[in-house]
């Protein structure tokens, strides 16, 4: 059964990333572009996921609660350790969806729209640069496990293990995948008149991403990051990042075709693999302590835990993904497939 509860721990991470992320990804387009570009972006934001966007978080809970349930030992650390930035990506959250909801649905037009617009904004790209530096931060070997707290000071315990150049360089790239993710999403969402505008955005991301990912790999080579050194020796890990470099080709070709359901798949699969590559790389050691490296399967929960946690989730995944389709199509946001 744990391996069932490592399948629904993997798969809501890449949902999470892949719908959670293309719904960051369209507050850093809207606030890269022009003031006449920003308009237009914010309408067909809420035109597009203005009524799902809430949906999308369930599933970062559910990784959350899978790894308390049956990785405990992880979620403590996690949990002491790195309480900070995750703090602070529960306020961007609730920013977010409060100056979204208010920018949209309040009943007078006045100053205040800017203060709403400027939250937003801030917040679409302050919420997915702490998600990065909250992995950058697991995987940097900068955290102090618990046990060994009270050798070190406030700053090294719970500031150094997140707030530090590979973090923020890993933050980075995350967002980068973000904007990527939605621009791609929105290419097939605008009129004819406007799709340029995220052609090359989408475009611009793709660089980005590229760009970032290449200097985050080359500073911790250089600076001998464990998990840097083991990710550019693991033939898996590479192999899915040259696959992912290679989908770039027919992601293009269809978005030039305007093949929106073909440039949708493999601008996800690219994401997919790049995420699928940096778990692959350390598994099961995926948390880098100053004191080593942990593996997810110590300290797992009683097999009857497991068991119990497992069906659950099978249940649950029968109630949900039928849900989340109907949503999805609902609103349109799959409109493409029956076209």
């Amino acid at each position: 059964m744990i391996y069932v509860v490592l399948f629904f721990l993997a798969f809501s991470l890449f949902l999470y990333v892949l719908l959670g992320g293309a719904d960051f990804g369209a507050g850093i387009v809207e606030l890269f572009s022009s003031k006449e570009n920003q308009q237009i972006t914010k309408k067909t934001i809420y035109r597009v996921m203005g009524p799902i966007w809430e949906a999308n978080h369930i599933w970062i809970i559910i990784v959350m609660v899978i790894l308390w349930v049956a990785f405990p030992v992880y979620f403590n650390i996690i949990m002491i350790s790195l309480h900070i930035p995750l703090t602070l990506i529960l306020i961007g959250i609730t920013l977010r969806g409060v100056s979204f909801i208010f920018r949209h649905y309040d009943a007078v037009i006045d100053e205040s729209q800017k203060i709403y617009n400027g939250l937003f904004r801030f917040s679409s790209v302050f919420t997915p640069l702490l998600l990065g530096m909250t992995f950058g931060g697991i995987i940097s070997g900068s955290i102090i496990p618990p046990e060994a707290i009270h050798q070190y000071g406030f700053g090294e315990v719970y500031i150094d293990s997140w707030l530090n150049s590979f973090s923020f360089l890993t933050g980075i790239f995350f967002s980068a995948l973000c904007a990527f993710l939605s621009a791609t999403l929105l290419i097939g969402e605008a009129d004819e008149a406007h799709e340029k505008i995220y052609r090359r955005k989408s475009a611009i991301a793709t660089i980005v991403v590229v760009l970032s990912g290449s200097i985050l790999i080359l500073y911790g080579y250089v600076n001998n990051y464990v998990f840097i050194k083991d990710f550019i020796q693991n033939p898996f890990s590479v192999s899915l990042i040259g696959a992912s470099a290679l989908t770039l080709i027919p992601l293009w070709i269809h978005i030039k075709k305007g093949h929106k359901i073909l440039s949708r798949f493999y601008a996800g699969l690219q994401v997919v693999m790049i995420i699928a590559a940096a778990m692959i790389a350390h598994f099961p050691y995926v948390l880098i302590t100053k004191q080593g490296e942990l593996s997810l399967l110590e300290g797992i929960a009683p097999d009857s835990v497991i068991r119990v946690l497992g069906i659950s989730l099978i249940v649950g995944g029968l109630v949900i993904l039928p849900g989340l389709f109907h949503l999805l199509k609902s609103f349109k946001m799959i409109k493409v497939l029956e076209s």
